[in-house]
């Protein structure tokens, strides 16, 4: 029986400069991603990649494409090697390469829309930051709390949201910055190991973002989501999505509503286990970083199949 694989996309916080340059140096196919996706956006995605710093990076117009370029090359040189993915689902911005890898969205599609989420994402928090003397809004993980007990605090503090599940022992809060730095107060009040701000430039997935799915909305209308050829996850609902429609209306959803993760990783760990089991399926993790194969550690079935991070031209190679 053949290896099936299942594909975790990483979302903003992954983002590095330099990120994939050594994979598009190694593979033809990858950088012929990257040379479409400066066409397609009128952007030198090498320069941006390549030459921008963390800070620059960070922002989510700038962020965003170069995440999403740089896990679509990584798919591109696995494909070279005969992998590809038999399911899919990403973390946030992940989703976007996800419904691109299961066939919901067209490669020059899936660009499109995330350039044009990357700009309204970055213009609205930007909004926030001026509403509030200038403090930029974000995100906090919560490290070793209950996601209960992290879903109390944000519901004690006003404009602060718990926005990812992304573990038993992990949770993220998205707020303004005055909401931030109160519960994270209270988190460590209340026995938190750690509260980390990540690197990200707004309080995604919470309410604080309706504005900019509003005009998300607009962006998607004429767009066509075809249905999943593979398994696909969404992290609106923690479930599998069997049609385009419901791909669509949760990609507007996604900006104000949470990532149920851990239930999206349970879904996965079923499906793995009823067609082939540990020894039948590989999970890596297609993109800069190694954030998620991480949080698939931390669960029960992370123990007996580990989630491999590809995010070099040594560990694509490796596969």
């Amino acid at each position: 029986m053949a290896k099936k694989y299942a594909y975790l996309f990483p979302g903003q916080g992954a983002q590095a400069p330099g990120m994939v340059k050594d994979v598009a140096e190694a593979s033809a196919s990858a950088m012929k991603v990257i040379e479409d996706v400066s066409e397609i956006v009128s952007l030198d995605m090498k320069k941006l990649m390549w030459e921008s710093d963390a800070a620059e990076l960070s922002r989510s117009d700038n962020s965003q494409i170069a995440i999403t370029t740089a896990s679509i090359a990584i798919m591109a040189a696995l494909k070279d090697k005969g992998i590809e993915p038999s399911a899919a689902m990403g973390f946030s911005l992940g989703e976007f390469p996800a419904l691109y890898a299961a066939g919901v969205l067209s490669f020059e599609d899936v660009i499109k829309v995330v350039r044009q989420r990357g700009l309204i994402m970055q213009k609205v928090c930007e909004e926030i930051a001026a509403e509030n003397a200038g403090h930029a809004p974000g995100m906090s993980a919560i490290l070793g709390l209950p996601p209960e007990k992290v879903v109390e605090i944000a519901k004690g503090i006003e404009n602060a949201y718990a926005a990812n599940m992304n573990s038993v022992k992990q949770t993220v809060i998205s707020g303004t910055f005055d909401a931030l730095a109160q519960a994270e107060e209270a988190a460590k009040a209340a026995g938190a190991r750690r509260a980390v701000r990540l690197a990200v430039a707004g309080p995604f997935h919470s309410p604080l973002m309706q504005k900019a799915a509003d005009e998300f909305g607009k962006v998607l209308e004429n767009v066509e989501f075809a249905d999943p050829k593979i398994h696909l996850f969404s992290n609106v609902t923690g479930k599998e999505v069997a049609k385009g429609a419901d791909a669509k209306s949760s990609a507007v959803l996604h900006l104000t509503h949470p990532v149920l993760w851990t239930d999206e990783e349970a879904v996965l760990a079923n499906i793995i286990s009823v067609e082939g089991g540990t020894d039948g399926w590989s999970v890596i993790e297609p993109g800069p970083g190694k954030v998620l194969s991480g949080l698939w550690g931390q669960t029960e079935f992370g123990a007996s199949l580990a989630s491999v991070p590809v995010n070099s031209a040594d560990s694509v190679a490796a596969l």
